[in-house]
């Protein structure tokens, strides 16, 4: 047995090794090539698949934006017609008083006194006139101040006016506008 040379039979037997090594090694190389591509698919589809998704929220929002802003838009225009009716409702609701205000400075003037101009702001009223005496003057605060839609008469300034008179005065004066009670509202009329 000493003669058989197995020098040969190994080195056929290291190459078939090597062959097989290589052939393995190949397969690995390539079943690992295989799997990066399949996790590059993979992930750019898990990618396509969020943009589309990222597009859809994307148009979803606009068009939420835009009935958001319709929204904002009804409620601002609610507002206003809310403050409009107000507005009307005071208006309407406050008629009656401006006929009785009206009706109080007609029947507080007396004999003798005319008024020349009447401005109002807020809650007073700013009377301008013309009375024959003082006394004339005193009596139109003592019937201001005895009105129940009246209040608080404060004379302003007292002039002399000759060219009406010997004892004619011109006259500023301030008077507030109450609401009466409701007995004395009932009571008029």
């Amino acid at each position: 047995m000493a003669q058989i040379n197995l020098l040969p039979w190994r080195d056929e037997r290291r190459q078939e090794l090597k062959k097989e090594f290589l052939t393995v090694i190949a397969f690995v190389l390539a079943f690992g090539v295989a799997l990066v591509l399949l996790g590059d698919r993979i992930v750019n589809s898990q990618i396509d698949e969020q943009k589309a998704r990222n597009k859809y929220l994307t148009e979803h929002i606009a068009v939420l934006d835009k009935q958001v802003a319709e929204i904002r838009d009804i409620q601002k225009k609610r507002n206003q017609l809310l403050d409009r009716m107000k507005v009307i409702q005071e208006l309407q609701g406050n008629r009656p008083i401006i006929v009785r205000i009206l009706d109080q400075l007609v029947r507080t003037v007396p004999d003798g006194v005319f008024y020349t101009k009447l401005l109002t702001r807020d809650k007073a009223i700013t009377i301008s006139g013309i009375a024959e005496s003082n006394n004339r003057v005193s009596s139109l605060m003592r019937r201001l101040d005895a009105s129940d839609w009246l209040a608080d008469p404060n004379l302003d300034a007292v002039r002399a006016a000759p060219n009406y008179g010997d004892q004619a005065t011109t006259f500023n004066l301030t008077v507030k506008v109450q609401l009466p009670t409701s007995g004395a509202q009932g009571g008029e009329g």
